[in-house]
């Protein structure tokens, strides 16, 4: 069977931990916790896998020289796709669901959200009516040379979603969401 690179990605790190949950879990662990193991899932389907981060630090002395050096290993490592793994947060707490973002001159990226969105409303919450959602702004999604997507898992401000993603195995069930999609994705290219 042919390995296929993919490249996964646990944004933030020491000292930078992301966002803050209203139980006040940090973004950094949670994405480390689901990265690892979308890591392991893929790897049993003899998928190279490449983290730019597998441990609680970052990269660089800045976020902007670590977000640099995660794009670097993006593009050194010309991975098939690249996942991003977030979770997000909101002034209020009622916002909630997962959600995929792609660069919107991606039409690849575009494909790839689509299908990880697909299966993350399957897999996590079959009533979240969010939508995989185009983007320039990210400077990630601008810099790398692969499909890549950004995955926001859920929502930290909202305490349902917060307590959930603190949850092993809801970040099981959410790996596992994320590797249905990417599978779906690689079998149809």
């Amino acid at each position: 069977m042919e390995i296929l690179k993919h490249n996964a990605n646990a944004p933030h790190g020491e000292p930078d931990g992301g966002a803050v949950g209203v139980s006040g879990v940090v973004e950094k662990d949670i994405n480390l916790a689901i990265g690892k193991m979308l890591k392991e899932a893929l790897e049993k389907e003899n998928i190279q896998v490449v983290l730019t981060r597998d441990k609680d630090e970052m990269l660089a002395g800045s976020k902007s020289e670590d977000m640099k050096e995660r794009v670097k290993i993006m593009n050194d490592t010309k991975p098939v796709l690249v996942v991003s793994v977030h979770q997000n947060s909101y002034v209020t707490e009622q916002e909630s669901g997962a959600q995929v973002f792609y660069y919107k001159q991606s039409e690849e990226g575009k494909k790839l959200a689509g299908i990880i969105q697909k299966n993350m409303i399957k897999e996590l919450d079959n009533t979240n009516k969010r939508v995989e959602k185009p983007d320039s702004a990210y400077y990630m999604l601008r810099n790398t040379q692969v499909p890549t997507v950004i995955v926001e898992c859920g929502f930290l401000s909202n305490r349902e979603e917060a307590y959930k993603l603190n949850n092993d195995e809801y970040q099981q069930k959410t790996a596992y969401s994320i590797y249905c999609g990417i599978i779906e994705y690689l079998g149809q290219n």
